[in-house]
């Protein structure tokens, strides 16, 4: 922030690390994509540390054995059969967006001038994932049932007569599932950061003031703040499962059609 005034949305500015220019394309390594790297080097620690096959399991051991089994459970239930190869993708979307959400509210400064960035409170990280996930879910449709996979928009039972009308709603909702998908998530994160960013700005501004006004509103802001920061961290697991429930929900329909 500079001069005082209040910028939540500073925090999300993309800036450049290292500029790089290539044919007139700009291949420039950003902080969000530092922190792109940062998650998934995290990611990839986690489970080769998980990874140890030793005879009596150790923290670490059970701590990956655990994720792997948690979501092979949400994996076999919403899916079903079939559902086994799908795994490792819906274990990677989930953690990768789970460590993302948790670095991003990690209030620390690498360096000087370079703090923690929420990849996930950018639309174009969060699109990109949504829609990845929406072409894995059209092309394992369209391999494994052919043209019979726009039956998915016919429900069975439903009367002939209103076949014009159901069809081109059962089309709709389901081309705005990439949609939904990606900005849940950017909403999410988005909102829960700039939350935090107002009643920090709070806290100084009331200290910076004086006073017995100024001295409530900073302890005020200041349990908004641990209130909102224990909710955030809610927030990030939630939505991290709920990216993987809706992506296994789809590749269900997918799989299995009606």
């Amino acid at each position: 922030m500079s001069a005082g005034a209040i910028n939540p949305m500073e925090q999300f500015e993309v800036g450049k690390l290292i500029k790089l220019d290539v044919l007139g394309y700009d291949l420039s390594f950003t902080n969000s994509a530092l922190f792109m790297v940062v998650v998934a080097g995290l990611l990839f620690a986690f489970m080769l540390g998980g990874m140890k096959r030793a005879l009596i399991p150790g923290k670490w051991q059970l701590m990956a054995e655990g994720a792997v089994g948690f979501i092979d459970s949400m994996v076999n239930t919403s899916i079903g059969k079939g559902g086994k190869k799908f795994a490792p993708y819906i274990f990677s979307l989930f953690f990768f967006i789970l460590f993302a959400n948790l670095v991003g509210i990690l209030p620390l400064a690498i360096v000087p001038g370079l703090h923690t960035f929420a990849v996930t409170s950018h639309i174009t990280v969060t699109a990109v994932l949504a829609f990845f996930s929406f072409g894995i879910v059209l092309f394992v449709g369209l391999f494994k049932h052919g043209l019979k996979f726009f039956t998915l928009f016919v429900p069975h039972g439903a009367p002939l007569w209103l076949m014009p009308v159901i069809i081109p709603v059962e089309f709709i909702s389901f081309m705005v599932r990439p949609f939904s998908l990606g900005l849940r998530l950017f909403v999410a994160m988005t909102a829960g950061h700039i939350l935090l960013e107002v009643f920090g700005s709070f806290v100084v501004q009331g200290l910076n003031a004086g006073g017995p006004l100024g001295g409530a509103v900073s302890v005020l802001s200041l349990l908004m703040i641990i209130g909102v920061s224990a909710l955030e961290l809610l927030v990030c697991a939630i939505q991290a499962y709920v990216f993987a429930l809706l992506t296994s929900l789809y590749l269900h329909d997918a799989v299995h059609l009606h």
